[in-house]
């Protein structure tokens, strides 16, 4: 399993996934702001896995922190907190993870801040922890759907590198295949940062999962031509009625699919998932620098000057969604809001 991010001997440990795949690389962070830079220059991605940095990043943050109470140390530790979240505005786990700190430092006021320091360094291991078994249990519920013999297409990466570790869209694919399903990958290579090339198409060839790169606009043709039975995505946030936030892209291979009518999934660990927020119309798209657009690797590709709309995500609506994948089950989009409740039976929305 491809480890993008670990806490060790008191350092943060990011896998370089701006370099891959010609170079493997690690960065050791040693302060909040390296983790906040690693996570806005796409060092560290992936809606999970900047959740957990994020954690970590705060965690790290508040072992220079000296306070001599409890609310001293939050005030101090507010600046850390606010220098995450301004990091990356479309994804929620970086939010999720932020109010999971809060809430649990609200019920240890009476702790003595070196508890605190090592209470937050505790809770962001946890978050990696949990984040694994989640994405296991997606890859259980998610391989129901898929058929020995199926081609599946996926877009940008969610797999380990956008994770704890095991992935989110690409769990379903791996329990298939120890469960000895006969399946194949098609990954776009995901302009303009290329991580279905870069990324997927290397992490799968680790996992000796047959995969095929194609360029992001023959999706189509190979719908057409009947080469593609399935998409599995990830989320960056999913909102209450099941649109769906993901790389740029994404809802053009919704609408495709819709049209040749193959299943579109969604593996989305609730923590990707924003309740607060009521459809996709309220989502910040986060829109980054052009030279991504008119440069490859440092050589310039566009005319100079021309203007540039660089978007890293879309919003696909809930009604282009087949199913979500998450560790609670497989759910229509309809029943998303419903996952969560308390007078809600799960089961019973439950689809197999």
């Amino acid at each position: 399993m491809v480890k993008a991010i670990e806490w060790k001997d008191n350092k943060i440990i990011i896998l370089d996934q701006g370099r891959l795949p010609i170079e493997v690389s690690f960065i050791q962070c040693t302060d909040y702001q390296m983790v906040a830079d690693a996570i806005k220059k796409l060092r560290i991605r992936g809606a999970p896995a900047i959740g957990i940095a994020a954690a970590m990043g705060i965690a790290i943050g508040a072992q220079d922190i000296k306070a001599g109470s409890f609310d001293d140390f939050m005030e101090r530790l507010e600046p850390v907190m606010q220098t995450m979240l301004s990091t990356r505005p479309t994804a929620v786990n970086i939010k999720w993870a932020v109010e999971r700190i809060k809430k649990l430092l609200s019920t240890k006021r009476d702790e003595s801040v070196d508890s605190l320091r090592k209470l937050l360094i505790d809770e962001a291991k946890n978050i990696l922890k949990e984040d694994v078994e989640v994405n296991m249990t997606i890859g259980r519920w998610g391989a129901e759907f898929i058929k020995d013999g199926d081609t599946i297409l996926t877009h940008c990466n969610a797999g380990s590198l956008a994770t704890g570790g095991y992935g989110t869209a690409t769990a379903p694919m791996l329990i298939a295949k120890e469960q000895g399903k006969n399946i194949q990958v098609i990954a776009n290579e995901t302009r303009p940062v290329l991580q279905g090339a870069r990324l997927t198409a290397w992490e799968l060839m680790q996992t000796d999962i047959p995969v095929t790169l194609i360029t992001d606009n023959t999706a189509g043709a190979l719908m057409k031509k009947g080469m593609i039975d399935l998409a599995i995505v990830g989320t960056d946030r999913t909102t209450k009625n099941g649109d769906v936030a993901n790389k740029i892209g994404t809802y053009t291979v919704a609408v495709l699919c819709r049209e040749h009518d193959i299943p579109f999934y969604v593996a989305a660990p609730t923590s990707s998932i924003d309740f607060s927020m009521n459809s996709g119309e309220l989502i910040p798209i986060e829109e980054r620098h052009s030279e991504e657009v008119t440069t490859i690797w440092g050589h310039r590709v566009a005319p100079e000057g021309v203007n540039v709309i660089n978007l890293a995500f879309d919003v696909t609506p809930a009604k282009y969604v087949t199913a979500f994948f998450t560790e609670k089950g497989a759910f229509r989009p309809q029943d998303i809001k419903k996952i969560t409740r308390g007078d809600v039976d799960i089961e019973s929305i439950r689809i197999k």
